[in-house]
């Protein structure tokens, strides 16, 4: 379970940490860095798929993701007695992201590239630094692996210190280039614990949804992303999952309803029988609020927890009839593995810490995020 978020110059995000617990709700006003803390999240979890300047370059490059306001605010800027005006930099420009969990903790600085040969590719950030340790808190006696530049260092299980790269490219991480049994085993570990963590924001639900056509079914421990094999993943959980549960879920938020997987050469198709209805209602008949509500018990029940399980505004389209049911299936999901939700729906944030949840409330100031009562939270990232 992350105990520790950090992040550092990313968007609105100047510095922020904070501690996690098992359930989790990020909330706060339009523009107040939901968002970009849900996307921070993403993108460290792309290191592990080695793909996170790619990912960047999806959000619009490195010039649109860093921190576009000072290094520092003034007193007497946030005081309100001057303006904010730029200074001259005494850092080089950095986006830092990283996470301790229970065991572990893994932080990476991403920068600008030093002038040298044109190149067409001269706007991509690179990797400067990484760090893997142990405990809490990076330490020169908890550090299991470093990265400065192109020169990756791995601690041995005898406490020495060996070179294991020296020319990996500023565009590769050492979490997918220096994870493998042996020294790098702490590496091997951690980037398969983030291939574990599952996102999903708001899957589609319009008309021409990818879970509202029948689709092949096989076993489907995992929901997709985009939903589109929502009747094998429901039909997975009846078989080799929390069949009671699922069907509580259905009951819960649709009182007499039930679900029901169409079996025709292969081809799986959802359908959901109501009170009064001669017949079963077919995925594409459904309103969006029902079917999200479906996609969304489907990731919560899956057979298969992850590690980290995050849901970004799981609220659009629902009734507030549904709301407190669809807490109560968060809540129960918070059980068997760490939960995050990124929400603005105050029904569905009271729900959730009335059931336990951490609530983590985001304030912008000056342009930059501000954890609302925010408590001091001991970082330290690596150096280039």
């Amino acid at each position: 379970m992350i105990r520790t978020l950090a992040v550092s110059g990313f968007r609105s995000l100047r510095e922020v940490r904070l501690e996690l617990g098992p359930l989790n709700v990020v909330t706060g006003a339009n523009g107040s860095g939901k968002s970009s803390l849900y996307r921070a999240l993403r993108l460290i979890a792309d290191v592990a798929q080695g793909r996170i300047i790619a990912s960047l370059a999806e959000q619009g490059g490195f010039r649109s993701a860093r921190w576009a306001g000072p290094e520092n605010f003034a007193r007497a800027v946030k005081s309100g007695r001057y303006s904010v005006e730029g200074t001259v930099r005494r850092h080089p420009v950095a986006l830092k992201l990283g996470f301790a969990d229970e065991t572990l903790g893994y932080a990476l600085d991403l920068g600008l590239p030093v002038p040298g040969p044109p190149t067409e590719f001269g706007h991509d950030p690179q990797i400067k630094a990484e760090a893997l340790w142990s405990g809490p808190m990076l330490g020169a006696r908890g550090a299991l692996a470093l990265r400065a530049g192109p020169s990756v260092r791995l601690r041995s299980a005898t406490a020495e210190w060996r070179q294991a790269l020296t020319g990996i490219a500023p565009f590769d991480s050492m979490m997918t280039h220096c994870a493998a049994p042996g020294d790098g085993l702490e590496l091997l570990a951690m980037r398969e614990r983030m291939r574990g963590w599952r996102f999903y924001d708001s899957p589609r639900t319009d008309a021409d949804a990818p879970s509202r056509r029948p689709r092949i079914g096989t076993h489907t421990p995992v929901l997709a992303g985009d939903g589109a094999d929502l009747a094998a993943a429901l039909q997975t959980i009846r078989e080799i999952g929390d069949e009671a549960g699922l069907d509580l879920a259905v009951e819960d938020a649709f009182p007499g309803a039930a679900i029901e997987i169409a079996n025709t050469d292969g081809w799986f198709e959802l359908g959901m029988r109501q009170p009064g209805l001669l017949r079963p209602l077919k995925a594409s008949e459904l309103s969006e609020g029902t079917l999200r509500y479906l996609l969304l018990a489907a990731a919560l029940l899956s057979p298969r927890p992850p590690p980290l399980l995050v849901l970004n505004e799981p609220e659009a389209s629902l009734h507030p009839d549904v709301i407190a049911p669809l807490a109560r299936l968060i809540a129960a999901a918070s059980e068997r593995g760490q939960v995050l939700v990124v929400s603005h729906a105050p029904a569905l944030v009271d729900a959730l810490r009335a059931l336990g949840a951490q609530t983590i409330r985001l304030l912008k100031q000056l342009g930059e995020t501000v954890i609302e009562d925010g408590e001091h939270v001991h970082w330290a990232w690596p150096s280039r």
